[in-house]
This record gives structure tokens, sequence and C-alpha cells, in this order.
């Protein structure tokens, strides 16, 4: 059990930590440019470390995985990334915390299925909590939070269709062929965004943040995250969707002197409290959840 929080923790601190790193990382690295260097390196070792070991991707895998690889990591991380320039770190962590509230919602409408009381609840809650942020009269930049709201919505329907689309049993061929593909379109959306002339020598503390980046974000916690869904359940899991939020809005403040208005304190308790209650289990299915704890469980891949 020790082991099981030590990588929680990992999860939790982490990556509500990465936005802290974007933030530093963009000071002097063009965001899209910078985020496509990451995923490419970070998806080329993850590739190279599943083949080694015997994985075989099919070109029905490379098809589904660049799907999953542009809804994520190129509209969903990137727009983050490129959102950073003009929202601070907490509220963009704030605002992607809606990712939750985005699949029920989708699979409310999309699939049909049915929502209980305390989802719809959430649903309403998490909504009025954006609006509060993103709406007339807002404290955020809209255009930085639109953006942002938008890759939210892109991550949730890609997350959603990972769920059913035909990828690899492996999950590190699996992200490492995501990352690859996600890392691509970034490197040509920056190359047509204009980025090549902004490259420049960057800073140390940039450098250090991509490194963190690839390395800690991507690499180690991803390798954490995968271990904790093959441990433990899937609600345990999730909870890092309400736990990252706060980490990232402490560290903006305590590092970047962001400040935090009481109309942004309000609308981002709205957000994690919309969220505990989508991710909260059902009653009825407390018992199951024992019962299929050492079953590998569906979840859904972060990696800002």
């Amino acid at each position: 059990m020790a082991r099981i929080w030590a990588a929680l923790a990992t999860v939790y601190v982490v990556w509500g930590s990465t936005y802290l790193a974007i933030m530093v990382g963009i000071r002097t690295m063009p965001p899209l440019l910078m985020s496509s260097v990451r995923f490419l390196l970070a998806g080329a070792v993850l590739f190279l470390w599943a083949v080694h070991r015997g994985a075989r991707p099919t070109p029905r895998a490379w098809m589904a995985s660049a799907i999953v690889g542009a809804a994520l990591l190129f509209v969903g991380n990137g727009g983050i990334a490129w959102a950073e320039t003009r929202v601070d770190s907490g509220i963009a962590a704030l605002v992607v915390a809606v990712v939750p509230i985005w699949i029920a919602l989708l699979e409310w409408i999309v699939f049909r299925r049915a929502a209980r009381a305390t989802t719809i609840a959430g649903l309403a809650l998490g909504l009025a909590g954006v609006a509060l942020l993103v709406g007339p009269g807002g404290s955020v930049d809209p255009i930085g939070a639109i953006v942002i709201v938008v890759g939210s919505l892109s991550w949730a329907a890609g997350s959603l269709y990972a769920q059913r689309a035909p990828l690899p049993e492996d999950h590190l061929l699996t992200a490492g062929m995501q990352m690859l593909a996600g890392g691509l379109l970034l490197g040509i959306a920056g190359g047509f965004a204009g980025e090549g002339s902004q490259l420049q020598a960057p800073s140390w503390a940039s450098l250090a943040a991509f490194v963190y980046l690839l390395v800690v974000g991507s690499l180690v916690t991803f390798t954490a995250y995968g271990w904790l869904l093959r441990k433990a359940s899937a609600t345990l899991v999730g909870t890092y969707a309400y736990v990252n939020p706060v980490v990232a809005v402490l560290l903006g403040g305590l590092f970047l002197g962001e400040q935090l208005t009481l109309g942004m304190a309000l609308a981002g308790g709205a957000i994690v409290a919309a969220v505990v209650l989508i991710v909260s289990p059902r009653p009825a299915a407390a018992a199951r959840v024992v019962r299929l704890r050492r079953r590998p469980e569906p979840a859904l891949e972060r990696a800002a």
C-alpha cells in the first residue's frame, strides 16, 4: 500500500507542477515547438523501449494512435502550452480540471449513458465555474481561456475514443505512438505559426523546465501512472483530476507570484467540487471495485 501512495503522490505533485514548468519553459522557448520536441523525444524513448520488448505496431494501430495523439497532445496539451502565454499557470490548471465534466457530458449526450443526480449536479456546478472564469466580466484572458476549454473538450473526446479504438495492448507502445503523432503535428503547427523565427538560445531556467517536463513529467510519472492502473482502483487513481489544480495554483502563487482573486477562487472551488461529484464512485459500485482491484481498468491518460 505504501508503494501505491508513493506513486499516487508522484502523480499528484508532478502533474500538478507541469503547468509551472510549461510557464517557465515558454519564457524563452516557443510553446508549440517546445511541446513538439518534448513529445517526439519522450515518444521515441517509449516506442523504442516497447519494440525492444517485442511489441509490434500495426497500420491500424498507428491510425488510431494518431487520432488520439492529435486530440490529446496536439489540441489538448498544445493548446495549454500556447494559452499559458496569456493565462496564469494555476488558472490553466483549473480550466483543464473540467475534463471529467466534458467526459460525463459527452457520455450523456453521445452515448446516452444514464447520469446520476450527483453527475448532473456536478455538470451544472462545473460549467457554472467555467462560465465565471471565462464569461463576460471574468478576470481571465478570454482567448487563452477559450483555447484551454477547447483543448480540454478535445482531450475528453480523444479519451473516450481511446477507450474504443484499436490501440495496442502494450501501454508503453500506445503512449509512444501517440506522443510521436502528437509531437509531429505540434511541430507542423509551430512551423505554420512562425515559431521558427522565434527560436533563440533558451535560458537555463527554461532548459531545466523542458528537461523536467520530458524526463519527470512524461517518462517517470507516466510509468508510475501506468503501474497505478494495474495496482489500484481507477477511482483512486482518478483523484489526480482534482488534486493537480490545487498543486498548480499553490506553485504558481509561490514561484511565479500569480494572483488568485476571490472570483477565481470561487470558480476554481466550484470546478474542483464538480469533479469530486462526478469522479466519486457509485455507492453500489464500491464492492465491485474491490473485487476488480487487481484487474487492469480503463482510465484516461494525461500528459500536461
